[in-house]
């Protein structure tokens, strides 16, 4: 056997109806369409959940639930920075390179949990805790963003 001679099994390519090519057909003339009406036209296609002129049916059923609009923060705390070197920048995309955090489209907040060594770090994340500010000020580090004037979220 060749790869030339492959071919598919009978009975599995069958050729899909051509309507409206023929009267002899049996979907010729009005292919299937019934007679006149916009319906029978061509390029004729009727928006999903339209009822003929009516007020649809979910537009008719009550809003349910609510959008809530509170912010998941991914956490990071003090004691996490330590694996980073003296002087180093720490941002989101730094803190995914070590494992961190996971998403870096979901916004971070560093917590002032546990110890920070090291000293002179400059930070960039998207909301800080009173206390981690102090940390790291303390530390001769810099913090950065629209968010280090006061605690945010």
């Amino acid at each position: 056997m060749k790869l030339n001679d492959l071919k598919p099994a009978p009975g599995a390519k069958k050729a899909r109806r051509r309507v409206g090519r023929g009267l002899g057909s049996g979907r010729g003339k009005t292919a299937g369409r019934g007679t006149k009406g916009q319906k029978s036209r061509s390029g004729f296609s009727q928006g999903a959940g339209w009822e003929g002129g009516r007020s649809r049916l979910i537009v008719r059923l009550p809003k349910r639930g609510f959008n809530n609009a509170s912010v998941d923060f991914q956490v990071v705390n003090l004691k996490d920075l330590e694996r980073f070197e003296e002087g180093a920048t720490v941002n989101t995309e730094s803190l995914k390179a070590v494992g961190l955090v996971g998403n870096s489209n979901q916004p971070v907040k560093l917590l002032g949990g546990g110890e920070l060594t090291v000293k002179n770090l400059t930070i960039d994340v998207d909301a800080y805790s009173k206390s981690a500010i102090a940390a790291i000020e303390a530390q001769g580090g810099k913090v950065v963003g629209a968010a280090a004037s006061e605690e945010t979220a």
